[in-house]
């Protein structure tokens, strides 16, 4: 891969890679509880739409086909 002419190494993308996570890291802090009950929420209500929408299509392969 290259990069303004110039070609870019594993090693320079492994520690850009690590620069990026680490500045991450220092943003991150513990979710609240209502934080966290609200996408723990949000996360099952996703869950069971998905589970709904593969029954609902397990059903009508069964009737149509």
């Amino acid at each position: 891969m290259e990069m303004n002419g110039e070609k870019v190494s594993i090693a320079s993308k492994i520690k850009s890679f690590m620069l990026q996570s680490k500045r991450v890291w220092h943003v991150l802090s513990k979710p609240s509880k209502q934080e966290f009950w609200a996408v723990s929420k949000v996360a099952a209500v996703g869950i069971l739409a998905i589970g709904l929408v593969g029954f609902i299509i397990s059903n009508l392969m069964r009737i149509f086909f």
